[in-house]
């Protein structure tokens, strides 16, 4: 009994010993193969004193295995479990020098895995439903030049930015010119698209990658990643490939002098769906 209460205790001892220098490891910059031997030896130490705590000093509790049944176990099998459990709880407390270093084990551990989960970041928050375009801003080529309504010839296309965040990744659009009342959008999203001008997020909805190619003959942009397909003339609805949500719609407007300027940030989160992206 005394030496298995000896081996309970290095092991949880062992196994808070190796916790705490996971932290300090991490904290220090870290080392994958130091880190992994270290998480064994604490996972390992706080297992084996658990499993030698209720092997060799719980007695008076044995392995019982029951025949299966289907019916709900009677009222005396219920009471006979609970008194089983509160007698091993008992025993725990009984042993205060174990039960104190099984705590700091546990507790070692989980000070070691504070950092780990803080390096995954901060939560997005709102990030992911916004860009950097708002309204007024004017759009721009990728080398900050204003884009007008000559820019663009029918049936071609370019790539823009907000004036004040040229490179911005989750902003960058394409726009696209189209023959005039060839686009078949809904009237609130028509007021959106002036003389055949039409842009959407040129990021693509399934993997996140940059749209890259216009098929002017059928009015469609490609992803060169997985071959995602929207068609330009309907909303930028996918027809091909594994991406299953529109292309966000950046609703312009064509000043007077021709130039042209954002109406509102995109009309849904851009880049892949994720968990709460609202349908």
């Amino acid at each position: 009994m005394r030496r298995a209460t000896l081996v309970a205790a290095v092991s949880f001892g062992a196994a808070t010993l190796a916790a705490l220098g996971l932290f300090v490891v991490y904290i220090a910059g870290g080392q994958p193969q130091v880190e992994g031997a270290l998480l064994f030896v604490a996972l390992a130490g706080l297992g084996a004193g658990l499993m030698v705590w209720a092997t060799r000093l719980m007695p008076g509790i044995g392995q019982v295995t029951q025949a299966r049944r289907h019916a709900p176990p009677p009222p005396e099998e219920k009471e006979a479990a609970a008194e089983a459990m509160a007698g091993g709880v008992e025993e725990m407390s009984r042993r205060r020098l174990l039960f104190r270093l099984l705590l700091g084990a546990a507790g070692a551990l989980g000070l070691a895995a504070i950092f780990p989960v803080r390096s995954l970041g901060r939560a997005p928050g709102a990030s992911l439903f916004r860009t950097e375009w708002r309204a007024g801003q004017r759009l721009v080529d990728v080398d900050g030049n204003l884009v007008t309504r000559d820019t663009l010839d029918v049936d071609s296309f370019t790539t823009v930015f907000p004036e004040d965040a040229v490179g911005s990744g989750d902003s960058q659009a394409v726009l696209i010119r189209v023959a005039s009342g060839s686009l078949q959008l809904p009237a609130d999203r028509l007021v959106g698209a002036p003389d055949g001008y039409v842009a959407y997020s040129k990021i693509c909805t399934h993997a996140g990658c940059a749209l890259a190619l216009y098929l002017a003959e059928v009015h469609q942009l490609r992803c060169p990643c997985h071959q995602s397909t929207f068609d330009v003339l309907n909303g930028a609805r996918p027809v091909y490939g594994p991406a299953a949500r529109p292309l966000p719609q950046l609703p312009i407007q064509i000043d007077p002098d021709g130039t042209m300027r954002a109406l509102s940030d995109f009309t849904a989160p851009v880049g892949p769906s994720f968990w709460d992206l609202p349908p």
